[in-house]
């Protein structure tokens, strides 16, 4: 149970941190240096998130619940797509409107899936 338990709060970290660390670069101004390294901060974070994610999945495979985790797994794909689009196209001075709204709702139904499986944690 130890490995479970380490993935599943290494990935939580992972996604965490990876949140605060994009929301800091998509509010920094536009070419600046620092908004380059904290973008690129946050990409290691992505490699991080999918790399404990894949982890997660393989591990969901045991539950028998291996369609809801590769759910869980496409949905945090398309979520820190958004996460890049918003960054890229922001940097290149194009409308993000769309791209937040899209991040926002994939991730909260990422966060709601990943929470109701096996892995997740029970609030009450």
């Amino acid at each position: 149970m130890g490995f479970l338990s380490d993935t599943t709060h290494f990935h939580i970290f992972t996604w965490v941190v990876g949140i605060i660390v994009f929301l800091v670069a998509a509010v920094m101004a536009n070419g600046t240096k620092g908004k380059k390294i904290t973008h690129m901060i946050a990409r290691l974070f992505y490699v991080l998130i999918i790399i404990s994610g894949v982890a997660l999945f393989i591990k969901g495979m045991d539950y028998g619940r291996g369609a809801e985790y590769g759910i869980k797994f496409l949905l945090g794909l398309v979520t820190i797509g958004m996460m890049e689009m918003v960054l890229v196209r922001s940097a290149k001075g194009k409308s993000v409107t769309m791209f937040w709204v899209l991040f926002f709702v994939f991730l909260l139904a990422t966060m709601f899936l990943g929470f109701k499986l096996p892995m997740g944690f029970e609030f009450f």
